[in-house]
């Protein structure tokens, strides 16, 4: 896929202070688990860590939507953008289900881990939105290097460069004869946009000049049913 987005790899938000330390203490706790957890399959770990991943957009989303209707103010586009991000990790999940079929002890773990993750996040969220969202930006941060890491095997034989299913060609607007690489490819760039987003919408809540640039979006398809 020769037009798939650009993306900079060596986007780092270095942390100022506490609240920037202690999500990214956070983040890099969870990479240890996945990485102990899922080593280099990267297709299952996928499956569990978007079901994570679809988590904080929603939950951002709620609480800026009922913040905005307390205070009867604008919420200057957020609620939709991290609506978009919520809905745009969900198809991600979708997507790597028909990749890598998970496991019935894959599925309890998605069950644990989502409950715990939503309660904590709703929690943190409620405490300091600005270290939540710093808390995605790693999370993103770190999802690209993952994404980086899977072309990485798939490029060099380790992982089989299967068919891109159907519910991402729709999604993406691949060609027909799209393969996994492909996709692989706009899913990096979207994490990498969700990554640019979240660290700009925490640098806005501590009074910091967010960075200019934001990593563009890959095209995705206005409507999401297609038949099976």
């Amino acid at each position: 896929m020769s037009d798939a987005p650009l993306v900079d790899l060596g986007v780092h938000h270095r942390p100022v202070d506490f609240s920037d330390r202690i999500a990214l203490g956070f983040t890099r706790m969870l990479r240890f688990c996945a990485d102990t957890f899922f080593a280099k399959r990267y297709g299952h770990r996928a499956i569990v860590l978007e079901t994570v991943a679809a988590v904080p957009g929603m939950v951002g989303a709620t609480l800026t939507h009922l913040k905005s209707l307390r205070r009867m103010e604008d919420d200057k586009g957020w609620i939709r953008t991290l609506m978009e991000e919520a809905e745009n990790e969900r198809m991600h999940l979708m997507t790597f289900i028909e990749v890598a079929k998970p496991t019935l002890f894959e599925r309890l773990v998605i069950l644990g881990v989502q409950w715990v993750f939503y309660l904590a996040f709703f929690a943190l969220y409620l405490i300091s939105a600005r270290t939540a969202h710093r808390v995605v930006g790693y999370f993103e941060e770190e999802a690209v290097i993952s994404y980086t890491l899977y072309l990485q095997e798939i490029d060099e034989g380790r992982s089989p460069n299967v068919p891109a299913p159907a519910i991402a060609r729709h999604y993406w607007k691949l060609a027909d004869d799209a393969m996994l690489r492909d996709v692989v490819l706009v899913v990096r760039a979207d994490e990498a946009h969700h990554r640019d987003v979240n660290h700009g919408f925490a640098s806005e809540l501590a009074g910091i000049e967010p960075a200019p640039h934001v990593a563009p979006y890959p095209e995705h398809a206005d409507e999401l049913l297609i038949a099976a």
